[in-house]
């Protein structure tokens, strides 16, 4: 029972066996190739979610740069306006200036008017040159500056002449007065000129500056659109990734509620294939021997008939053993297995345990008993602790040779009970440790020992109830140790 595996020599039940399983395990098969195609169709739509995410995304980002673009070479265009504003005025206000200075000179005869008259003239040839680059590609600012630069240079000649006859002694007025009347031309000619290139930088500045606001606006909107049509994108990806998660979930809930079933059903008939083919045996020695003794039983000497009575006694235990470990199983699954602690005497539980092995046992094994610890009473539960002991006893027998040793230690702690049992048998593979107490496994090296795999399940079973711990060490062909520990609770 504890050499536990999948070697079984019953046939494997199949699942789909029954037509009620078969016709689910089709539609669930029929419902996961369509989920698989939905969601294999769900994967390129995703693909396809995610590129165009990201196409707005570039395209937004490259819009934006453009948009950046525009807005610099603007900013650089409306600052070049003002540059043009600002040097036209100087052009005007230093003529004005240098007018001031030369009539200043007229009136005073103060040489210093005269340098800074001389100083704001050559001051407006770097400011012309300025308004030249400034202005190299607006082919009618360069026709008014051409323009503006012919007028200043006659008013210059005019200023000139109007000096040489002044240093002349010629100051009258019927002598100034031809240059003073072309003066006031030319000073209207080039206002005119100079409001004329203003009006058309102000132009210009309202131009670059309404389309900066639009670049703007337009950017905002473009980066509004794309950042709520990457969010409509992905926010549909994430709901159809959300409901295909539903969908898988619940694909995994059928799933697993198909093999709960299917593991159910292998349950239930490998327990009615194994308990049948256990019974088989016994029941057939119980009516074999009975039958022999109703026939013969006159002509039989006592120790024959003896003999097969005690053949019918041993079957009928056996039988009385699995249905208790059945049912212990049953119990235990259901959760109406319950532990009574009450106060026994451990050694002559063990002693009793022992002898009554050995009676029920057709093998021959020396059970060699040892107590450690001076144990003598504790609290436990007889049933349970009867379960676990001879379930351990009767498998350290039944996969040992003959004749094999078998070591039954009770040790006792201050809180605690340990049983040992130590066997010279067949030890169980390694790969099986890990499934040792599950039901009706058993080890491929188990041949032909009869046995259906429910022992260490019952040990394991009885043990949580009681709160104890089990262990095992192995070796195949060398012998196995079990090792069971219980909380003890003594008065």
């Amino acid at each position: 029972m504890y050499y536990v595996g999948i070697g079984s020599s019953l046939p494997y039940p199949s699942w789909v066996n029954s037509r009620n399983n078969s016709s689910k395990l089709h539609d669930y098969c029929r419902y996961e190739t369509e989920f698989f195609m939905k969601w294999s169709l769900l994967g390129k739509w995703n693909a396809i979610s995610f590129g165009l995410a990201l196409l707005l995304i570039g395209i937004d980002s490259i819009i934006s740069y453009q948009n950046a673009i525009k807005l610099i070479k603007n900013a650089n265009k409306v600052k070049q306006t003002h540059e043009v504003i600002k040097n036209l005025t100087d052009i005007y206000a230093t003529l004005t200036d240098s007018e001031s200075n030369l009539l200043g000179y007229t009136l005073l005869k103060d040489e210093s008017e005269l340098k800074r008259y001389n100083i704001a003239i050559q001051s407006i040839a770097p400011k012309i040159k300025m308004l030249r680059q400034l202005n190299a590609a607006n082919k009618s600012q360069q026709q008014r500056l051409a323009t503006l630069e012919s007028l200043i240079s006659q008013r210059q000649i005019l200023f000139k002449e109007s000096m040489d006859l002044y240093q002349l002694g010629k100051s009258a007025i019927s002598d100034q007065a031809p240059l003073i009347a072309h003066s006031k031309r030319s000073r209207d000619e080039i206002r005119m000129v100079i409001t004329q290139m203003q009006r058309e930088e102000e132009k210009l500045l309202d131009r670059w500056i309404r389309k900066s606001e639009y670049n703007i606006r337009y950017r905002i909107l473009i980066e509004f659109l794309s950042i709520f049509l990457s969010f409509t994108i992905l926010f549909g990806v994430y709901a159809l990734l959300y409901r295909q998660m539903v969908k898988r979930q619940k694909a995994e809930n059928i799933q697993l509620h198909l093999a709960q079933e299917k593991e159910l059903s292998d349950l239930k008939l490998r327990l009615f294939s194994m308990v049948s083919h256990e019974f088989r045996t016994p029941l057939s020695i119980i009516l074999g021997s009975a039958q022999l003794l109703a026939e013969h039983s006159e002509q039989w000497t006592e120790s024959k008939r003896l003999k097969n009575l005690q053949r019918i006694q041993s079957s009928a235990k056996l039988m009385t053993k699995l249905l208790t470990d059945i049912l212990t199983i049953e119990r235990a699954e259901a959760g109406k297995l319950e532990c009574n602690p009450e106060l026994i005497d451990l050694e002559a539980f063990c002693l009793n345990l022992v002898e009554d092995i050995h009676l029920g046992s057709e093998k021959r094994h020396e059970i060699k008993f040892i107590s450690y610890g001076g144990c003598t009473h504790g609290e436990l539960d007889e049933k349970l602790l009867y379960s676990i002991l001879s379930n351990l006893l009767s498998n350290a027998i039944k996969y040992s040779p003959q004749g094999g040793n078998i070591n039954f230690i009770l040790s006792c702690e201050a809180q605690s009970v340990s049983f040992q049992i130590k066997d010279e048998g067949i030890g169980i593979p390694q790969e099986f440790l890990q499934e040792l107490y599950e039901p009706f496994h058993r080890g491929y090296n188990v041949r032909d020992i009869v046995g259906i795999g429910l022992g260490l399940a019952v040990v394991k079973k009885c043990l949580d109830i009681h709160r104890g711990e089990i262990s095992v060490e192995s070796q195949e062909g060398i012998g196995t140790t079990f090792t069971v520990k219980i909380p003890l609770h003594s008065k």
